[in-house]
Formats: structure tokens, C-alpha cells, sequence
């Protein structure tokens, strides 16, 4: 492939989740802001929505190696929870959670009994100074009954905190879910929520340049200005199309012999990626640009 060729150790725009590969935008900043916050603070529920592609896996996995890191003194002051896929019903759910905080259920035991036993541990946890956070990816996808079982769970608190903090990361379908009568209880008890947006053009640069110095490239301006213009306004700045694009305009670049990308490599990427060409952020950007450049030209001519 292109590594050698552009002097690069890994691929700079894989599209999982690595940490080592968080960009720390604006946007993104203070969403992982808004959760450490809300832990610390020992807040039950915390919710992070985003359209499909803005980082949302990846901002929880930075979040929960961030909460381990920060337990400075040695004695874990947090215990985590993981679940990628919750369409699952209530009792394997509660199955899941126990698996993933190291303690043992009977498979058997009705609904009640793993409550019991999942209340239990979750106040041995607390007599040991230690907090429980759970967090939910693709929340969107929890089955009504799931999430009622979820807020019961939040239920458990002591006289000074809750037991288990649970962060929500889904879809914009999350709130509409959130808004049914049915759980309506559950929506009421968010404390803290933040909408991650797209990546804005000036951010992207950035972001570029963040990820191939991750990938230890060691040249400058490996794409041109035209080329971030064309990546911007095809992605809409949606960080999983921009690495898919990046990606494409890099290899065809590296079967050119070019050393760089050009706006040409980033249009032959877009017609080739059809979620490029039906992403509804990609009119959006192409809008704002349009304005930019009308409202340069207006200024110009009010100079005359």
C-alpha cells in the first residue's frame, strides 16, 4: 500500500476506533468535558447524541480510558462497564452488566434474583470507595423494556450518591425514543446531554494534520488547500466519511506517484463513495461556502 510511500508507520484514516487517534476539536472537547464532569459529580444519567459518523464510539472509549487514567492514587476509583450493542432484552442486559463488572450471576435466576444480586454487588462496590459506570453504545437500538430496566437500576443510590451512572451514546433517534410516554421517567432523570456536530473547516486542517502526525508522517502539507476544501464540502465534515475519503484520495495519489493530494484525488474519492454522495451535511457545507465566497465578493465590491 502507500505507507512507504508516503513515509508513514500505520494508516493515518482507519476508520476504528483507536484512541492514540482522538482529535481533540472543539466540539469534541467539550463533550468529553461534559462527562468527566458529570462522573465526578456523581450525576445517573448522561446522554451524548450524534449522526452516524461523528465519533461518538470513539469519544466513549477515550472517556473511559480517561476516568481509569485520572484514578491517580493507585486505588481504581472506577469501575467500567462497556456494552457496544444493547438490543438486548432487560435479563441479558443485566447479565451483560454484571459480566462486565467481574461478578458472577446465576444464568438461571429469574429478573428479581439478578437484581438483588446486581444491587448488592453494586453496594459492595460503593462500601469500597468505588464508582460504577456503564456506558450504552447505539443506545437507539435498546428496546423500550431495556431502558425501562436501566432506569430501574439508576434506582439504586445511597444516602450520599448513585450507585451506577449510566451514559447513553446514540443516534438522533435516541431522543425521539427517549420522548415516548412509556419512558418518559427516563428522560426526565438525563442530567447533563451534548449533540456532537460535524467537523467545521477550519478544524479539519487540524484534524488532517493530527492524524498523519499520529501515523508519524513527517512532511508538510500532504494535502493541499483545494483538497481540504473538497474534503470538507464532500464529508460535511462527518470525521468517519472524511476518513474514508482521505483514504481513497491517498491511494490514488500513491498509484499516480504524486506525493500530494490534490482536490482532483478528493472528487475521484467522493464519486466513488456513495455515502459521499448522499450525506445531507455534504449540501450544508457546500452551502456555507457558497455564502462565504458571496459575501467576500459583496465585501469587495462595497470597497470599490
Amino acid at each position: 500500500m502507500y505507507l512507504a510511500h508516503f513515509g508513514l508507520r500505520e494508516f493515518p484514516f482507519s476508520i476504528t476506533p483507536d484512541t492514540s487517534f482522538f482529535f481533540s476539536s472543539a466540539d469534541h472537547q467539550e463533550a468529553l468535558n461534559t462527562l468527566l464532569i458529570a462522573v465526578r459529580n456523581g450525576e445517573g444519567f448522561i446522554k451524548i447524541t450524534g449522526e452516524v459518523g461523528t465519533g461518538k464510539t470513539l469519544l466513549c472509549r477515550q472517556f473511559l480510558s480517561g476516568i481509569n487514567r485520572d484514578a491517580a492514587d493507585g486505588q481504581g476509583r472506577f469501575v467500567t462497564a462497556y456494552i457496544p450493542n444493547p438490543y438486548l432484552e432487560p435479563r441479558t442486559l443485566l447479565l451483560a452488566l454484571a459480566e462486565e463488572i467481574g461478578i458472577e450471576l446465576e444464568r438461571e435466576a429469574d429478573q428479581y434474583r439478578l437484581l438483588k444480586s446486581l444491587t448488592r454487588a453494586l453496594l459492595d462496590f460503593a462500601r469500597a470507595g468505588k464508582r460504577v459506570v456503564l456506558c450504552l453504545d447505539e443506545a437507539q437500538a435498546m428496546p423500550l423494556e431495556s431502558l425501562e430496566a436501566i432506569r430501574l437500576l439508576s434506582n439504586l443510590e445511597t444516602e450520599k450518591r448513585k450507585l451506577l451512572q449510566i451514559v447513553l451514546f446514540g443516534q438522533p433517534e435516541l431522543n425521539q425514543k427517549l420522548h415516548q410516554d412509556s419512558i418518559r421517567q427516563l428522560n426526565q432523570r438525563i442530567m447533563f446531554h451534548y449533540h456532537l456536530g460535524p467537523i467545521n473547516r477550519d478544524d479539519l486542517e487540524y484534524y488532517l494534520a493530527h492524524r498523519l502526525s499520529v501515523a508519524r508522517f513527517k512532511g508538510e502539507g500532504l494535502f493541499s488547500q483545494g483538497a481540504i476544501r473538497q474534503l470538507h464540502a464532500a464529508s460535511g465534515g462527518i470525521p468517519r466519511l472524511v476518513n474514508i475519503l482521505a483514504h481513497k484520495a491517498l491511494m490514488l495519489a500513491y498509484g499516480e506517484g504524486r506525493q500530494r493530494i490534490e482536490g482532483r484525488h478528493v472528487r475521484a474519492a467522493a464519486r466513488d463513495t456513495e455515502a459521499a454522495r448522499k450525506n445531507p451535511w455534504r449540501w450544508w457545507a457546500a452551502a456555507a461556502a457558497l455564502l462565504l465566497v458571496a459575501g467576500a465578493g459583496l465585501g469587495w465590491m462595497s470597497l470599490r
